[in-house]
């Protein structure tokens, strides 16, 4: 039983008791006698029975990963990126290689007017076939072998891409288990909280009922209770959204709950194993795939230039028709010089320079935005810690002044405005204390993963 409990649990006592002899005696009233052995009155409502537990609930940071590498939509996006780099790589690959194409083609004459041979017309096969094979090896093709290079260069892109989501879905997910284990504190402070509501509502009946408290005070106590059910149901409803978000990260169609035997101490712990902190903002995943397109696109401006390079490749070619004697086999060098193509390679060279500027001006906002996380997030720790010393000192004088309320209403100075007012105060600050608490531990798994490099 919380404090607050055992306070109206006594105030309500010395009350009955305080009534009771003033009505038996037929004295002025006197000053109760409060006893914190009482217990409270017994109250039973359907909506102090708890949310289920979620059928699926999260028990360690290992799972939480396990999770995230086999269901993740956003992983498995950020992976297949990869597997298109790698594949643009190959096809990179093949520009410089042997290109080697076979034909085949088969005819037949539906009129077939023959050949003139001197003065002589000699009819020609009906049906006619041919095959060939040719081979095709570039000499000389400095664009093709540049574009191999290219083609790497982006394949690290994609990789520190995927590293930088990696760290994205840790903090996604650390963050919902975090606001599923706050939404779980909250609704069962907001049930201990109805269930006092209702207590004192009992208690003020009876009051009324002996004559120490009129219609006013009922109504208040009512009232105080109907908005504590309006929190419970609003808290309920944010604690299944809080589980739902926490399912969507780890890539499941239904909510997750926390277990109760999961550390969120041991959440820090784990990320600060999965994911390693880089030396300098600079080094993290987003900055570092920023710096490698800037890079991709310098190379695109030499890719241009070369576009104006002659090529040289060496041919062969092996030929059959049914109506030659003999196989034809040729061997053939093609030099090919671009002269004119109507200005593309010069536009082709405007637009680079322009992603040129646009990959310069990433890195500067990257490597900004990484700083101030860095920042930001040791920072969040301290403030963080700050406001939860300071939420805890409010909740102790609520609850004081919640208990010294109650025990000046028993005493008639206090009026049942003010008692409610305090029990209102009370339960908001124990809330707030939740939060705070909570916040700390957020802000210390941010710490760690805001220049992270997570490899899982």
């Amino acid at each position: 039983m919380s404090k607050i409990s055992l306070a109206v649990a006594g105030f309500g006592v010395a009350t009955l008791s305080f009534l009771a002899n003033a009505h038996a005696d037929g004295a002025a009233p006197t000053t109760p006698t409060t006893t914190t052995t009482a217990t409270m009155p017994t109250v039973d409502d359907p909506m102090l029975t708890p949310v289920p537990r979620a059928k699926t609930e999260l028990t360690s940071w290992e799972e939480a990963l396990r999770n995230l590498k086999a269901r993740s939509a956003d992983l498995r996006v950020a992976e297949a990126d990869v597997h298109r780099a790698e594949a643009q790589a190959r096809t990179a690959l093949a520009g410089a290689l042997t290109q080697i194409n076979g034909q085949a083609g088969y005819s037949y004459a539906i009129i077939n007017p023959g050949t003139n041979v001197g003065s002589f017309k000699v009819s020609n096969p009906a049906t006619n076939w041919n095959a060939s094979i040719s081979a095709s090896q570039p000499i000389f093709a400095p664009r093709a072998w540049y574009a191999i290079g290219t083609a790497d260069r982006n394949i690290e892109a994609s990789t520190f891409t995927v590293a930088d989501a990696k760290r994205q879905l840790a903090i996604a997910v650390a963050n919902a288990a975090i606001s599923v284990y706050t939404a779980e504190r909250v609704a069962e402070l907001n049930r201990n909280s109805l269930r006092d509501a209702l207590s004192r509502l009992q208690l003020t009946k009876k009051r009324r009922d002996l004559g120490a408290a009129n219609g006013l005070d009922v109504v208040r106590a009512e009232q105080d209770a109907q908005g504590t059910r309006g929190n419970l149901v609003t808290g309920d409803e944010s604690l299944r959204q809080a589980r739902e978000a926490l399912g969507l990260a780890l890539g499941l169609a239904e909510g997750v709950g926390v277990s109760k035997n999961l550390d969120l101490n041991g959440l820090a712990s784990g990320a600060n194993t999965s994911c390693k902190p880089g030396a300098t903002p600079g080094d993290r995943p987003d900055v570092l795939a920023t710096k490698k397109r800037l890079e991709v696109a310098e190379r695109g401006k030499h890719d241009a230039k070369l576009q104006f390079v002659p090529t040289v490749s060496l041919g062969s070619t092996i030929s059959m028709n049914r109506n030659l004697p003999d196989p034809a086999w040729n061997i053939s060098a093609l030099l090919s010089v671009p002269i004119w193509d109507g200005g593309a390679r010069y536009g082709t060279l405007r637009d680079v320079d322009a992603q040129i500027d646009q990959a310069t001006v990433r890195i500067e906002a990257a490597e900004r935005r990484a700083t101030l996380d860095v920042l930001q997030a040791k920072r969040a720790i301290t403030v963080a810690e700050q406001a939860r010393e300071v939420a805890s000192q409010a909740q102790v004088f609520a609850e004081q002044v919640d208990a010294l309320t109650q025990l000046s209403f028993a005493e008639g100075k206090g009026t049942s405005l003010e008692l409610v007012t305090a029990a209102t105060a009370h339960r908001q600050a124990e809330i707030t204390l939740v939060l705070r608490e909570f916040d700390v531990v957020k802000a210390r798994i941010a710490a760690v993963l805001a220049s992270a490099n997570c490899d899982y």
